[in-house]
């Protein structure tokens, strides 16, 4: 015999709206944000085939986007220094949620989602001073903001949630910003870092680039047994062409992975994009500037260079890694070089971002 409160109960649960996954949109494996030749602006998921599954609008230019692990749902963070964050219902390109920080910050371009998908970590900056902050939303409460905490450098500009589940990884740019127009002020002094702390801030470890101290840490690379990889841009003298990667592990030494002179010259000084391949036995960044991908060795060792104009989207695949430029050219970057996947009537922007759900 059925109570009234166990009726009750399961028209309750019939009514609820079960949350949207990503198959709804196409399987995406990818995030990327592109501009259009009419000058708007779109966010996509791409499939692993180089396909679009989706298409939505984006109000301005984006960074980067972060991808809820379960949900079709998206945070686009606007070009640092960025006052607003969109949460983006992936179906219909329907903003969910416009996060602002505190008066006094700015979003410095990346967030991530925790492995659950109830927290996000958005990286931010004191607008008066570019020191660094990590503010902390609740997904399930409207992503209203939950706390914060420092960053412990300046300028920070990616971070990562380390396999562990307990111990983020930040990367420190080492840049003081002006307030009003992004000038940089203390390229002859700058200190980035590389630092891990636990989830609610506390410093567990930090190192630094006492022979590189003007190479901006920029973004990061996150291998499943906990390697991580880090692209720099250098601030020096342009003549020098310094390391753009490094490796390092917890408790470990860095591991600068160097390219022969001549290779370091052609990159620019810039790395745009960093990834692990897909099955993780090697490294690449990527220089839309130079027109390069620079492969190497998951110990450090230079493996080669490929030439692609405006290059700079680069995420694992499980044929080596999918890449991006922006003349539309999605690309497969395998053991035998570049091969073309698709193209697209759009610029693709800065980053390849994967959805963590339709990797596993």
């Amino acid at each position: 015999m059925t109570t009234r409160r166990a009726f009750l109960a399961s028209l309750l649960a019939a009514s609820a709206t079960p949350a949207v996954g990503w198959a709804a949109v196409g399987d995406p494996t990818y995030l990327a944000a592109a501009k259009l030749p009419d000058g708007s602006y779109m966010l996509a998921g791409l499939r692993e085939d180089g396909s679009t599954a989706f298409s939505v609008p984006l109000p301005a230019r984006g960074h980067a986007a972060s991808a809820h692990p379960t949900r079709a749902e998206a945070v686009g963070f606007a070009r640092r220094p960025g006052t607003y964050a969109l949460v983006i219902d992936c179906r219909d390109g329907e903003v969910l949620h416009r996060l602002t920080p505190p008066a006094d910050r700015q979003f410095n371009g990346h967030g991530t989602f925790s492995p659950d998908g109830k927290l996000l970590y958005t990286v931010e900056q004191r607008v008066e001073d570019s020191e660094g902050f990590i503010g902390i939303w609740d997904t399930e409460a409207n992503y209203s903001r939950i706390g914060e905490f420092a960053s412990h450098g300046v300028g920070p500009h990616d971070l990562r949630v380390m396999p562990d589940h307990e111990t983020l990884v930040i990367a420190n740019g080492g840049i003081q910003t002006d307030k009003w127009d992004r000038a940089k002020l203390n390229t002859d002094t700058m200190r980035p870092n590389l630092v891990y702390t636990t989830l609610d801030g506390t410093l567990l470890e930090l190192r630094d680039l006492p022979d590189f101290y003007q190479n901006s840490i920029r973004h990061l690379a996150l291998r499943p047994d906990g390697l991580v990889g880090f692209a720099m841009q250098w601030e020096g003298e342009e003549s020098y062409a310094p390391p753009l990667l490094a490796l390092h592990r917890m408790g470990e030494e860095l591991v600068i992975c160097e390219a022969p002179l001549s290779d370091e010259l052609a990159m620019d000084g810039y790395a745009g994009s960093v990834a692990f391949s897909g099955d993780g036995s090697e490294i690449a960044i990527t220089s839309p500037r130079g027109g390069r991908i620079h492969r190497f060795s998951d110990s450090g060792e230079f493996l080669g260079a490929i030439s692609r104009a405006d290059v700079c989207g680069l995420a694992p695949h499980a044929g080596g890694y999918m890449a991006s430029d922006g003349l539309g050219g999605v690309l497969l970057i395998g053991p035998e070089g570049a091969r073309p996947l698709a193209l697209a009537e759009a610029s693709w922007d800065n980053h390849l971002v994967p959805i963590a759900a339709a990797r596993t």
